[in-house]
């Protein structure tokens, strides 16, 4: 459709995947330095899941070369929260035991979660063809408590996409939609 469309890598991932000792200001530099590398204006911004998180902490420090902002099935934090405390507590203990487990700061969902949450539209073979492939989160970003009351006095136009079988979070008032949606005040 003509638009073109840019992947920056996060701190912590792809070619840095051995780095497992990352803060969420490093994940978000990312970001930021890949948008002024490559002098980009006039941008819409999108983050899925985690990357909503980076798309509320890259509009604060680039918001003049923002269009516009799409949440896609995201994570919209309130103020001085982390994406941990979006999830249910058995599911925040869960995560605290395999961090633990891992003695390397990351996580590794054991695959029947990895199934039921992030591909429980594929077949069997899919799912653990992908699961085969996935390398261990590092963990520190999504324990972060974040300040963003820069994000929440900016005044960027904000969309949010909404997959109704995306079942990462429970399908309920604090699902993707309503729960971290309505927090983004007017939006589309």
């Amino acid at each position: 459709m003509g638009h073109t469309v840019y992947t920056p890598e996060y701190a912590g991932h792809g070619s840095d995947s051995k780095n497992t000792i990352v803060t969420h200001q490093q994940v978000t530099q990312s970001v930021v330095d890949f948008i002024k590398e490559k002098d980009l204006h006039d941008i819409i911004l999108l983050g899925h899941s985690f990357g909503g998180t980076v798309v509320q902490k890259t509009a604060e420090q680039v918001p003049e070369r923002i269009r516009s902002l799409v949440f896609f099935d995201a994570f919209v934090l309130p103020d001085g929260q982390s994406v941990a405390d979006q999830f249910p507590a058995p599911i925040q203990q869960l995560f605290r035991n395999l961090l633990k487990a891992s003695g390397k700061n990351t996580i590794m969902l054991p695959f029947p979660l990895f199934r039921d949450v992030f591909v429980n539209t594929a077949t069997l073979e899919q799912a653990q063809a992908l699961f085969q492939q996935a390398i261990p989160e590092p963990a520190g970003p999504a324990f972060e408590k974040l300040d963003l009351k820069r994000f929440y006095s900016l005044e960027l136009p904000k969309s949010y996409l909404y997959l109704t079988e995306n079942a990462v979070l429970p399908q309920a008032a604090t699902g993707w939609h309503p729960g971290q949606s309505s927090r983004l005040g007017m939006f589309r």
